[in-house]
């Protein structure tokens, strides 16, 4: 029986690529360089499985091409927001993610941008590397401080409850959280957690905002301008989650009018093109989405969509199915 063929969007960890070279008829993608709508056609009608990004954009368009071979596609990400997930259900293809594996380097980057928001980390490097820094002072960059203040989590799924644990636990702060499903209590004592059944009343009540939802229509804009102006004047808002859950026009307008203190941002509207806004502003902390940028989780995400395909060739269904 010939091997199914697999095509892979992007560069992924050597080790995940030797091992699907030994298993499969594998194209690899050497140059990293995203892979054009045409391509992905292309790809869904010479392939079996296609292992894409959560950068690759699988529109209507690209799943509705004629003459398709694809039966799978391997999502290397938690999120799928990027494949047109009805299509892909109307046109019999099988869609997965990586869930579970990246939950704790998520929370960790989440926690990293709400300690440098509050810390002013950013604006301290640069002062360090330009070398304007004149020394010690007494009030000299003063920031706030973290332990014992409030966290609101916008959503509380795993990643979510991952940055509760490490901020209830590590930095003593109160856990308060929105979302759509009141989480059971048991979940809610484990972290000592209130939860609130609006966003706005968290938003009103935190020094910490953590967006922690998926993308998508629902979640779009979901931090605007109103919201915004519900926060304490000395919040921060951190963003781990999606960059289209957080209107970046509102945000930008924010932070410059003091509405609130500061923001730490590891995904954005339209990325890698940021809203050039962000860069003129010492307030907000700029990560290049690196939420999942381990190598260990980098591995295991590949291996899990590896496990994946393997259940679904083997006629098993896949731990990690969507669709």
């Amino acid at each position: 029986m010939t091997n199914p063929k697999i095509i892979v969007t992007r560069k992924w960890p050597t080790p995940v690529e030797e091992r699907l070279k030994e298993l499969y008829d594998v194209q690899l993608n050497e140059s990293d360089v995203p892979m054009t709508a045409d391509e992905l056609k292309t790809a869904l009608q010479t392939a079996d499985a296609l292992l894409p990004t959560v950068t690759d954009p699988i529109t209507t368009e690209i799943l509705g091409i004629p003459n398709k071979r694809c039966k799978i596609i391997g999502n290397f990400g938690v999120g799928y927001n990027n494949i047109d997930i009805e299509t892909a259900k109307r046109e019999g293809i099988v869609v997965t993610n990586t869930p579970h594996v990246l939950t704790d380097c998520t929370a960790d980057i989440a926690m990293l941008l709400l300690l440098m928001s509050a810390r002013r980390g950013s604006e301290g490097d640069r002062l360090v590397r330009n070398n304007e820094w004149k020394g010690w002072g007494p009030t000299h960059m003063l920031g706030q401080k973290v332990t014992g203040k409030t966290l609101g989590l916008i959503g509380f799924g795993r990643i979510a409850q991952a940055m509760a644990k490490k901020a209830h636990f590590g930095f003593g702060m109160k856990i308060i959280c929105y979302a759509p499903h009141t989480p059971p209590p048991e979940t809610l004592h484990e972290y000592d957690a209130t939860y609130y059944p609006t966003v706005e009343e968290v938003l009103n009540q935190a020094d910490f905002i953590s967006l922690h939802c998926p993308g998508g229509a629902a979640t779009r804009h979901l931090i605007n301008e109103e919201r915004l102006k519900l926060m304490k004047p000395t919040a921060h808002l951190i963003n781990t989650a999606r960059g289209d859950v957080v209107d970046s026009k509102a945000l930008i307008k924010a932070l410059k009018e003091g509405w609130i203190a500061g923001a730490g941002l590891d995904v954005f509207e339209g990325e890698p093109n940021i809203n050039p806004g962000f860069r003129e502003l010492d307030n907000v902390a700029l990560l290049p989405h690196l939420g999942s940028a381990t190598l260990e989780t980098r591995m295991a995400m590949g291996n899990r969509v590896l496990s994946n395909i393997a259940a679904f060739f083997a006629g098993k269904q896949p731990e990690d199915r969507v669709i």
